[in-house]
């Protein structure tokens, strides 16, 4: 026959989250007393503190007459008021219509002729000068092979081995054809050697003609020809 021992229970040990709890009554009071007294001293004993004196007087205002001499301006007249639009009374006929534009005061027959290509500005006048010339079509260039090889014959191996280069604008003038008639500096490099140069290669150059519309025209066109150091 066995006897039966009872073993008395044991309380279970308060986390770190209980105990924190329990005692936070007394931290948040102790806290607040402890920050109400050090204000008090800091309050009580800090120095007392003073500004400086920036009071300053003021002296009432005295007026001055002006001399006689002296004459004041009138002021200047008040800007009129713009006018009251007023609304005519003018009868207008309700049959008012615009007569038809025709061709009776001016028949087709004695109309003057259209200008002649001189009268216009030939190509000859076009030649003279660089100016504005209308086309619909831009000339293309057509042997860019042979400019390049031309640059590179052109390109002064003196200038090469200093390391001079530069762009060149040039103006051509370009005929019905596609043929380079005229060329001209439009904008230098800097360098007379290399606008030298330019102007050279600018005589190799051919293009596919330009086109008003359907009508071959002569063109100014401003191109530029760059020399580079490689």
């Amino acid at each position: 026959m066995t006897a039966a021992i009872a073993v008395p229970a044991q309380e279970p040990t308060p986390s770190a989250n209980d105990r924190m709890k329990a005692g936070f009554r007394m931290r948040f009071w102790g806290s607040m007393i402890l920050a109400v007294v050090g204000h008090f001293v800091l309050i009580q004993y800090s120095p007392t503190m003073t500004t400086d004196d920036y009071s300053f007087a003021a002296s009432d205002l005295e007026a001055i007459e002006l001399p006689p001499e002296i004459e004041i301006p009138a002021p200047p007249q008040a800007i009129a008021r713009p006018a009251t639009p007023v609304i005519s009374e003018v009868a207008v006929a309700e049959d008012l219509t615009i007569s038809p534009t025709t061709f009776e005061f001016n028949p087709v027959e004695t109309l003057p002729p259209p200008p002649t290509e001189a009268a216009a500005g030939g190509s000859d006048d076009i030649a003279s000068a660089p100016t504005f010339t209308p086309y619909t079509v831009a000339p293309q260039l057509l042997n860019r092979n042979e400019v390049a090889r031309m640059m590179i014959e052109e390109y002064l191996p003196l200038l090469k081995r200093s390391g001079i280069g530069g762009i060149v604008q040039v103006y051509f003038f370009i005929n019905r054809e596609g043929v380079v008639e005229d060329s001209r500096i439009y904008k230098s490099s800097g360098f007379d050697e290399l606008d030298a140069a330019a102007l050279a290669v600018a005589g190799v150059y051919r293009f596919s003609p330009a086109m008003n519309r359907d009508k071959l025209v002569p063109v100014w066109v401003a191109l530029p020809i760059e020399f580079q150091v490689r």
